[in-house]
């Protein structure tokens, strides 16, 4: 019966998500159907599978590995200030996905704690604390999803939404682990999870470079980047439960160190697939094989308890519909809202905890799981039927010009608006004057010290380019730019010397000199009419893109639908290029440099850039 059982919920872990594909169910989520399908075949329904020994350690293994990958998921770079993307929103006014997420948190943490207090006056749940931790939580994997799915994740109420999830997938798991500490009778060591994040944050300095080394000499047979993978799960895993804390939580900074030691795509795809291929859904199933829905409608009590769950799993995220509507259209504020409600990752972690610590019943963590599960079905459709994609909402690459002339001014006005947001600034009066009316964005600054083109937000844009015509004044706004942590810095130069261009190339500026320019289109021309006609195509355009559409990778050019309406002409593999055949396979991370028709070519970068 054992070995039928685990050969019964693989089998189940490969036909899901082929049943799903083939009769188009994309408004629930895969853990979902499979947390449902589990309890159609375990005790609540046909009883075909049952917990074994070696299911319960694939479980187990599965739920840290769904830590882990959820530690991955955060992008630390939008907790960043100076990298957090503000955009219009679709209200018209100016957003701060960090600021608004935090506010609108802030209002689910209370309102959370208000409704658990609710629960226990009514006598339906005792627990404050742990019915406030659970209502909020977010899944942070079901939200990421559903934003990848709707193209919204480079947009405000994206970047918006995304942050609310990570605030609600963090702070919910330090609440637990507090919780667990006090009601496990460990609060007096409470203060050594303090050790824990000092093991991560050692683990994190130590592997650095090495991961560099890792990634270089890693072999078929080897998988270096795996194997230091499950060293950090298995290491602050080990830690935290001998300082007293949950092993998920060791698996959650796990997962951030392996996030800060920035892994390649590749390495990315390889944990996703060990992870969602096999563990993952055996720890879902097994979830709904547990659940005992006979037992649960047995007891009036705990059967009350669910449809009261349901409701204030949703009245938890109403802070979040008030938040968005200042800044989003009221329909998207709701539907954000509403996606916000979807729990799953962290709750059923979390009511393990509780299990364990005997602070619920078999019956009541049942209706918390059911709730979880309605609200994981419920909230995607809401979100997919409600939400409208509305052009104005799309985060831009800001670039800011520094210097008004004959040669910025014309690049200001072609630069794609679809992907562009163009400032430009000038510290000369007559320049001002003369293109004021031309530039739709031309600032004056009175001079070019760091306080006047700080304030002025020259370095808020991704892209500087010191573009005046003076090479002193452009190499110090190059160098201020690049100090103040400005992704990409060019720098507009007559004359280059040795000494500067070394300096440049090991600060990452790049120098554009009109003389090598002109002299590099000439060659072009003579050499290869057909390279010089693409680039000054005004009906084509020539672009560069990196892929990061996991659909489009391991497939070979010649299988891309729009192979046939581009011209690709290099591709860029970690430091080497390479020639492009049709049978040549497109890996993650690859940098496809291509030109086509504007709308053909826009839709191709579109479609390959999305995560």
């Amino acid at each position: 019966m054992a070995q039928l059982s685990l050969f019964l919920v693989v089998l189940l872990a490969l036909v899901i998500p082929i049943f799903m594909a083939r009769f188009q169910i994309s408004n629930v989520p895969t853990a979902v159907a499979e947390i449902i399908v589990g309890i159609v075949m375990g005790s609540s329904g046909f009883n075909l599978i049952t917990s074994t020994h070696d299911l319960t350690f694939l479980s187990n293994l599965g739920v840290i590995l769904l830590m882990f990958l959820s530690g991955m998921e955060i992008d630390f770079d939008l907790l960043q200030r100076k990298n957090n993307p503000k955009g219009k929103s679709q209200a018209g006014k100016t957003v701060d996905p960090l600021k608004t997420a935090i506010t609108a948190f802030i209002g689910i943490v209370v309102m959370a704690f208000v409704l658990a207090y609710i629960l226990w006056l009514t006598g339906l749940f005792s627990e404050v604390m742990l019915a406030a931790i659970i209502l909020m939580t977010v899944a942070l994997g079901v939200v990421i999803a559903t934003l990848k799915e709707k193209d919204i994740l480079g947009r405000p109420i994206g970047q918006t939404i995304l942050l609310t999830a990570v605030l609600g997938e963090v702070i919910p798991l330090l609440l637990l682990t507090i919780y667990a500490s006090v009601n496990g009778g460990n609060a007096e060591q409470l203060w050594l999870i303090i050790l824990l994040f000092a093991a991560a944050i050692f683990l994190l300095r130590r592997f650095k470079q090495p991961y560099l080394w890792f990634a270089k000499i890693t072999k078929a047979t080897t998988q270096l980047d795996i194997r230091l993978a499950f060293f950090l799960i298995f290491a602050l895993v080990t830690v935290a439960e001998r300082v007293g804390a949950e092993n998920i939580l060791g698996a959650f900074l796990a997962g951030m160190v392996m996030k800060l030691l920035e892994p390649s795509e590749a390495t990315k795809d390889k944990l996703t697939s060990i992870g969602y291929g096999f563990f993952i859904p055996i720890f879902f199933i097994m979830t709904g094989v547990g659940l005992n829905l006979r037992s649960l409608f047995a007891h009036p009590s705990s059967l009350m308890l669910l449809p009261v769950l349901v409701i204030f799993l949703f009245i938890a995220k109403a802070p979040v519909v008030l938040t968005y509507m200042r800044y989003f259209q009221k329909k998207n504020a709701f539907a954000g809202g509403f996606l916000t409600a979807t729990t799953i990752t962290i709750v059923l972690p979390t009511l393990q905890v509780a299990r364990k610590l005997h602070a619920i019943t078999s019956t009541q963590s049942d209706a918390f799981i059911l709730a979880a599960v309605i609200v994981c079905i419920l909230s995607p459709i809401v979100f997919n039927s409600n939400f409208v994609l509305l052009p104005e909402d799309k985060i831009k690459e800001k670039v800011a010009i520094v210097g008004a002339n004959a040669v910025t001014v014309p690049v200001a006005h072609d630069l794609h608006a679809n992907w562009y947001s163009v400032k430009m600034f000038t510290d000369k009066k007559n320049q001002y004057k003369t293109y004021d009316s031309r530039v739709e964005n031309l600032t004056f600054l009175p001079n070019l010290d760091e306080e006047t083109l700080e304030k002025g937000g020259v370095f808020d844009g991704d892209i500087v380019v010191a573009a005046n015509r003076a090479d002193e004044d452009n190499i110090k706004i190059a160098r201020m730019a690049k100090e103040k942590g400005v992704n990409r810095v060019i720098a507009r130069l007559s004359e280059v010397d040795s000494k500067t261009l070394t300096e440049f190339n090991e600060k990452g500026i790049e120098v554009f000199n009109s003389t090598n320019v002109h002299a590099a289109l000439m060659r072009a021309m003579i050499e290869s009419p057909t390279v010089y006609r693409i680039m000054t195509d005004t009906k084509n355009i020539l672009y560069s893109v990196k892929v990061k559409n996991t659909h489009y990778t391991g497939r070979q050019l010649m299988d891309l639908e729009f192979i046939d309406q581009i011209t690709v002409s290099r591709i860029k593999r970690g430091d080497e290029w390479l020639i492009p055949r049709g049978a040549t396979e497109i890996e993650p991370g690859d940098i496809l440099v291509f030109s086509g028709e504007f709308k053909v070519a826009d839709r191709v970068r579109d479609l390959l850039s999305k995560e």
